[in-house]
C-alpha cells in the first residue's frame, strides 16, 4: 500500500493481520522479508523522517549485508552509503591524529569484514554506512511494495488480547486475513493525541528500548549500565582530512590523557563524527566545549583547525535482555529485546537477525504450515545470540581508549618508545572488538526443537574464529561455485535440500530426493532440492558439509544434513515446527563414499504430524 504519512484517525486501518511497532531497521526489514514471503504488514513509526544528524550504528555487517541481499537490498545500500568499502577497511589506534606527537599504535586490518572484492565467508562483506541511510533505503523499499502499509507520525500506546465477548464480536465480522481471527488491539496514537485501535492477529513489538509493546506485556529488560557516559558529535571540518597524518582508517581511537575517543569520516566530503568516551553524565558538553574536545583527539597544533559542530548526541552503553522474547502472538525485536552496548558494531545487526529469524515463522503460520514449536523457537534461539553479543560486547566496554592512556605516550625518548610498545601489546584485548567474525557467523541454534541434531559436536564458541560447520543449527558454510555464483544463490525462499552431485553416484538430487519434495507438498511446506557443487576450487561441498546433503532453513541455518531422503523428509516436519516424536542420532556423515541409500549412518527421525 505504500507510506501514508501523518493520516488522520480515520485512516487508520481498523484491522489487519500482522502489526508491527516501530519502522527502524528491525521493524522495516520485518516487513520486508515477511512482504517476499507473500504476508502483508502494517508498520506504525512515530518519525517521519530519519534524523542524520544523530547517525548512531555505523556498520552493517557481512551477516546483515547477506540478509539484505536475499530482499535484493545489498547494492542499493550499497550505492547510497557515503563511504565505499575501498576507502579504507582497517581501525587505527593512535596517541593524536596529526602532528609530531600522532604516532599509531596498533592497526586492527580488514575490520568489521571490510575486504574489498569477493568476500569468502559470506556472499557479502560488511559496509560501514550511517544508520539513517540505511533506514532511507529500507523506506524506499517499502514504499514501493504493495504488502506494505508503512504509517508514520503515530505511535503504539498500548496492546491488549481481545476478551472472549470481544473476540466473539471481531469473528463475527471480517477477520484480519488468511482465516485468522484478530486476537489483539493496539491503541495507536498521533502527536496531537487523537487515537485509533487497530485488532491484528500478530504484533510485533519493533519500538526500542522503551517499547510500549513490551510494557503492555508486563515484561522488564534486565541488566545494568556502564559507569561513565560518552558523547557523540557530529562535525563538519574541511581541513581536517589534510591535517591527518596516520594512513586512512573506518574509525581512529585516540588514546589521548586530556580526551579518548574516536573519529571517523562520515562521507568523502567533510562530514565527520567523533565519540568521547568516559565522559561525566551529570555534566552537559555545549558545542564549543564539544569543539574543543574534537580538537583535543587531532592532536596539539589542532587549534586553528575548523570544527563546525552540527549535533551532539550524549549516551550511556546498556547491557539489557529481555527474559523472554514472546507471548502468545505478540513478539518483541531489536532493542524492544535487548540493548547492547556499541563496541564491535553489533547492536543493530543482531536486531536484523532477529527479523530475519521471525519473519518465515510468522509466515509458516500464517500461511498454515508450521507446527506448534516454530514460533516458541524464536526466542528459543535469538535470546542466546543476544546474551553472548553482549557479553563480548560489555567485555570491550572495560577497555576503551582512556583506559590505555599514558601521558608518556607523546614523548620521544625511551620512555616513550617503551610505554608505546606496552600499549601495543595491551591492545591486543581489542581484537574481538574489531576482527569478530565468530560473532558475526559463528552463532548456532543446535539446541532449537526447530532443527535435527546428529549427534556430532558444535563448533566451539570463540567471538574472533569462525569455523563454517554444516552442525545442524549452524549457519549453511558459504561457497563460491565453479560459475562464480554464491551458493547461496540456489537457496530458495523456503526449505532447500542442498545435495552435493558428485556424493549422489550419477543419480540426480531431485530424484535421489524426490521424498522430501513429496512430503512438502503433503504438508504445503515449502521446499525445493538443488543439486550443485563442486566449490569453486574444486572441492567437493560434501567435504565442507560432512554429509552428501543437508536442509537448509529460510533463515539460511542448516535444519538436518545426512544422507537419507527419508530422514530428510522427516527432518522437514521437525524443521516446520513438528516436534520429533523420537530421533536416533547416528554416526555424522563423512566423506563422500556413500549413497543416499545407505541407512545405517544416517540420522532416522520420526516427527509428529497432526
Amino acid at each position: 500500500m505504500g507510506t501514508l504519512d501523518g493520516p488522520p484517525p480515520e485512516q487508520i486501518p481498523g484491522k489487519v493481520q500482522v502489526l508491527i511497532s516501530g519502522g527502524g531497521p528491525s521493524g522495516l526489514f520485518l516487513a520486508l522479508d515477511l512482504a517476499a514471503r507473500g504476508i502483508p504488514s502494517t508498520v506504525i513509526e512515530p518519525r517521519s523522517a530519519v534524523d542524520h544528524t544523530r547517525p548512531r550504528a555505523k556498520t552493517t555487517n557481512a551477516r546483515t549485508m547477506t540478509h539484505l541481499r536475499r530482499l535484493g537490498l545489498a547494492d542499493a545500500l550499497r550505492a547510497a552509503a557515503p563511504l565505499p568499502v575501498d576507502y579504507a577497511q582497517d581501525v587505527i589506534f593512535c596517541t593524536r591524529l596529526a602532528g609530531p606527537a600522532a604516532h599509531e599504535l596498533r592497526r586492527f586490518r580488514n575490520s568489521f569484514q571490510l575486504v574489498p572484492g569477493r568476500y569468502g565467508p559470506q556472499p557479502e562483506c560488511g559496509q560501514q554506512v550511517p544508520q539513517p541511510v540505511l533506514e532511507e533505503v529500507l523506506r524506499a523499499a517499502a514504499a514501493r511494495n504493495p504488502l506494505v502499509t508503512f504509517i508514520t507520525g503515530w505511535s503504539v500506546v498500548d496492546v491488549q488480547e481481545l476478551q472472549d465477548q470481544e473476540l466473539q464480536r471481531a469473528e463475527g465480522q471480517d477477520t484480519a486475513g488468511q482465516g485468522t481471527a484478530p486476537l489483539y488491539a493496539a491503541v495507536v496514537q498521533d502527536a496531537s493525541g487523537s487515537t485509533a485501535t487497530i485488532r491484528s492477529s500478530y504484533v510485533v513489538g519493533a519500538d526500542g528500548g522503551s517499547s510500549a509493546v513490551r510494557r503492555s506485556l508486563g515484561i522488564r529488560l534486565e541488566g545494568g549500565s556502564a559507569a561513565l557516559s560518552n558523547i557523540s558529535i557530529l562535525f563538519r571540518s574541511k581541513q581536517l582530512g589534510q591535517a591527518i597524518t596516520l594512513n586512512s582508517a573506518v574509525q581512529y581511537w585516540v588514546v589521548g590523557s586530556e580526551a579518548a575517543g574516536m573519529v571517523g569520516r562520515m562521507d568523502l566530503a567533510d562530514t565527520w563524527w567523533a565519540i568521547i568516551q568516559g565522559v561525566d553524565p551529570t555534566k552537559e558538553v555545549a558545542p564549543g566545549d564539544a569543539a574543543a574536545l574534537v580538537r583535543s583527539l587531532v592532536g596539539t597544533d589542532a587549534a586553528d583547525i575548523d570544527v563546525d559542530v552540527v549535533a551532539t548526541d550524549p549516551w550511556t552503553a546498556r547491557m539489557l535482555l529481555a527474559p523472554q522474547y514472546s507471548r502468545g502472538n505478540i513478539f518483541l525485536v531489536g532493542d524492544a529485546a535487548h540493548l547492547n552496548p556499541p563496541w564491535g558494531g553489533h547492536g543493530f545487526n543482531t536486531c536484523v537477525g532477529d527479523a530475519a529469524n521471525l519473519a518465515w515463522k510468522l509466515a509458516a503460520d500464517i500461511q498454515g504450515w508450521a507446527g506448534p514449536e516454530i514460533l516458541d523457537s524464536y526466542g528459543h534461539e535469538r535470546r542466546p545470540v543476544a546474551a553472548r553479543t553482549i557479553r563480548d560486547a560489555a567485555a570491550n566496554g572495560k577497555a576503551l581508549a582512556y583506559h590505555f592512556a599514558d601521558p608518556r605516550l607523546d614523548h620521544d625518548g625511551p620512555d616513550g618508545g617503551a610505554a608505546r610498545r606496552a600499549v601495543h601489546e595491551a591492545l591486543a584485548v581489542k581484537q574481538s572488538e574489531f576482527d569478530s567474525l565468530g560473532l558475526v557467523l559463528g552463532y548456532t541454534y543446535a539446541d532449537s526443537p526447530a532443527v535435527v541434531p546428529d549427534g556430532s559436536p558444535v563448533p566451539a564458541e570463540d567471538p574472533i574464529r569462525y569455523v563454517p560447520s554444516a552442525t545442524p543449527g549452524a549457519l549453511l558454510p558459504h561457497a563460491w561455485l565453479q560459475d562464480s555464483t554464491s551458493l547461496y544463490d540456489r537457496l530458495d525462499g523456503g526449505f532447500t535440500l542442498l545435495a552435493d552431485g558428485g556424493a549422489l553416484g550419477g543419480v540426480r538430487g531431485e530424484h535421489a530426493f524426490a521424498e522430501v519434495l513429496d512430503a512438502g507438498a503433503r504438508q504445503g511446506i515449502p521446499v525445493a532440492v538443488a543439486e550443485v557443487g563442486p566449490a569453486g576450487d574444486g572441492t567437493p561441498l560434501s567435504e565442507l558439509w560432512g554429509a552428501p546433503a543437508v536442509l537448509v532453513r529460510p533463515d539460511q541455518h542448516v535444519a538436518w544434513r545426512g544422507s537419507s531422503a527419508e530422514a530428510a523428509a522427516a527432518a522437514l516436519a521437525v524443521a516446520a515446527g513438528f516436534a520429533p516424536a523420537g530421533v536416533s542420532p547416528g554416526t555424522s556423515p563423512q566423506g563422500t563414499s556413500f549413497s543416499v541409500q545407505d541407512e545405517t549412518r544416517s540420522n532416522r527421525v520420526d516427527a509428529v504430524i497432526p
